[in-house]
C-alpha cells in the first residue's frame, strides 16, 4: 500500500550507515514515521531539517509497517532559520509536544497552526504569540482544552483577566481580584488577534499554557517539557528581539 501527502519534518533518527528513519506531522496522516534511504546523504540532508515542508510518498507492504518515505523539499524553513536561535528553539519545543500525539492520528487543524507558527519566523513581533496560541490548540487536540469563552464564576464574557488553574476556565477581573494570587494571567492577544503584545503578555501565555501542559498532559506520564522550550523561554527573557 501507498499514499502521498505534505508533511513537516520534526526529526530524524540514524539507522545504519546511510538510512534515517524520519519523523514528520503530515496533513491527512497524522504524526508518522518512515525509513528514508540515504537519509544522511548530502543529497537528502538538506530536506531533512527541522520546519522543513516536504512532500513525501509513503511504501509499506501492510499498514502497520514501518515503511519507507521517498521526499522531496516544498518549502525550505529550517535553512532559512538556520541562524534564529529563537526559531529553531521554537521549531524544536513544537516537535517535541508533538511526540505526545498518538501515531498516525490526523489532526489537520494543528498540522495548519504548525505551518502558520513555522511561516512567521520572519516576523519576530508576532510568531512568539502565535506559539502560545498553538499551544492553547495543542491543549485542545490532546483533550485539555481551556475554556476562555465566559467567567466560571459569573457568566460574563467581558474583562476576562485570568483562567483558574483548577478548572481551566476564564474568570473576570472583578469576580477573580481577591483571588488573584491563586490565578493564572490570562494574557489580552489569546480573547483579542487587535491586542498589543507585550513582553509580559507573552510571558504569561507561556506560563499559562506550560502549567496545563505540565499537569495535564506530562506530569501523569512521568514526562518533562521539551528542553528546546526552556531555551526558547530563556531567549525571551534575555532579548526578545533576539528570540
Amino acid at each position: 500500500m501507498d499514499w502521498s501527502d505534505e508533511g513537516i519534518f520534526l526529526s530524524a533518527k540514524p539507522l545504519g550507515e546511510t538510512s534515517a528513519v524520519a519523523e514528520l506531522l503530515t496533513l491527512e496522516h497524522g504524526r508518522h514515521l518512515g525509513l528514508v534511504r540515504g537519509g544522511r546523504s548530502r543529497r537528502i540532508r538538506p530536506i531533512l531539517q527541522p520546519g522543513n515542508l516536504i512532500r513525501v510518498t509513503w511504501r509499506a507492504r501492510l499498514p502497520e509497517h514501518l515503511g519507507g518515505y521517498n521526499v522531496e523539499m516544498m518549502e525550505a524553513h529550517g535553512a532559512r532559520v538556520f541562524d534564529d536561535a529563537g526559531a529553531l528553539s521554537a521549531i524544536g519545543s513544537m516537535a517535541g509536544l508533538l511526540k505526545l500525539l498518538p501515531e498516525r492520528d490526523p489532526h489537520p487543524e494543528l498540522f495548519a497552526s504548525t505551518l502558520h507558527v513555522v511561516r512567521s519566523f520572519e516576523e519576530p513581533e508576532i510568531w512568539p504569540a502565535l506559539l502560545v496560541h498553538w499551544e492553547v490548540q495543542m491543549l485542545q487536540e490532546l483533550g485539555f482544552g481551556l475554556d476562555l469563552s465566559e467567567c466560571a464564576a459569573t457568566g460574563t464574557s467581558q474583562d476576562l483577566a485570568y483562567v483558574s488553574p483548577r478548572s481551566s476556565r476564564a474568570v473576570s477581573r472583578e469576580a477573580g481580584e481577591p483571588y488573584a494570587d491563586k490565578m493564572l494571567a490570562l494574557p489580552g492577544f489569546l480573547l483579542d488577534a487587535t491586542a498589543p503584545l507585550s513582553e509580559a503578555d507573552i510571558a504569561a501565555g507561556f506560563a499559562l499554557t506550560g502549567y496545563f501542559l505540565e499537569r495535564d498532559v506530562l506530569a501523569p506520564h512521568g514526562l518533562k517539557m521539551p528542553a528546546a522550550r526552556g531555551r526558547l523561554l530563556d531567549l525571551l527573557v534575555r532579548n526578545p528581539r533576539a528570540a
